[in-house]
């Protein structure tokens, strides 16, 4: 073997030597500790639309009794903010916990009757929201740099819906003031899907799409038409969470 063969071989066996490394190194950093974050979110809640509701939801009822109210159901879109705990659970995988909170109240009138003085008939329906959740998201490009990621869960929806105002008694149509609600805590499941950018080395901005799916049940001593309330619905959300 000349002289000159023999410094191919070494360069080449070097040049193997220095790529094996470099993919080495490269697994390692891709190997990232689980870390935690800390972070919060700004949203917007759409509940689920009229058509996909259930006949029995109170909503519904208000809508198509025999003297309908006067409203639509996604007068009760509206923002929602949020806070979560993030872990760890390796490389591709995450757990969360998180808190939520919404409300919204939305005037109404009845559809077809109107005071003696020709005045509308004016009620105030409202509904707030805390859900509480449970959530595994998969990273399928891992953390570090930009993060898209889906995950699922399962949530607990602390729920309270109420009318207040003036109402028709629909035997002799006579206008009385009164106070209904209903209350409850319902499970359901929860999918989401979002993705986030790095901003400062610990900071990570990015957006989410989740939709949960709940019907809360309601007692018939609220006296509210329907039986259930149904609190499924999309929130679309501006996160920022902190990483350590």
């Amino acid at each position: 073997m000349t002289k000159q063969l023999r410094a191919v071989y070494c360069l080449a066996a070097a040049a193997v030597c220095l790529a094996a490394g470099a993919v080495d190194a490269q697994a390692q950093i891709r190997r990232v500790e689980p870390r935690q974050s800390i972070g919060f979110n700004l949203g917007y809640f759409a509940l689920r639309a009229e058509d996909a509701r259930p006949d029995d939801d109170v909503l519904i009822r208000n809508l198509f009794d025999v003297e309908p109210l006067l409203f639509e159901t996604r007068d009760f879109n509206g923002a929602s903010i949020g806070g979560e705990w993030l872990f760890g659970l390796g490389e591709f995988l995450e757990g969360g916990v998180g808190v939520g909170f919404y409300r919204r109240s939305v005037p109404s009138v009845y559809a077809h009757v109107v005071r003696d003085n020709g005045r509308e008939i004016e009620q105030t329906l409202r509904i707030r929201v805390v859900p509480i959740n449970a959530t595994i998201r998969f990273l399928p490009i891992g953390r570090g740099g930009v993060e898209p990621y889906v995950g699922a869960g399962l949530g607990l929806f602390n729920w309270r819906y109420s009318e207040t105002g003036d109402f028709v008694d629909v035997f002799d149509y006579s206008v009385f003031p009164g106070r209904f609600s209903a209350s409850g805590t319902t499970a359901g499941p929860v999918v989401l899907g979002g993705v986030r950018f790095p901003v400062g080395g610990v900071w990570l901005v990015g957006g989410e799409v989740r939709y949960q799916r709940a019907i809360g049940d309601v007692d018939a001593a609220s006296e509210l038409l329907g039986e259930r309330f149904d609190l499924s619905g999309w929130t679309t959300s501006l996160t920022v969470h902190f990483r350590f």
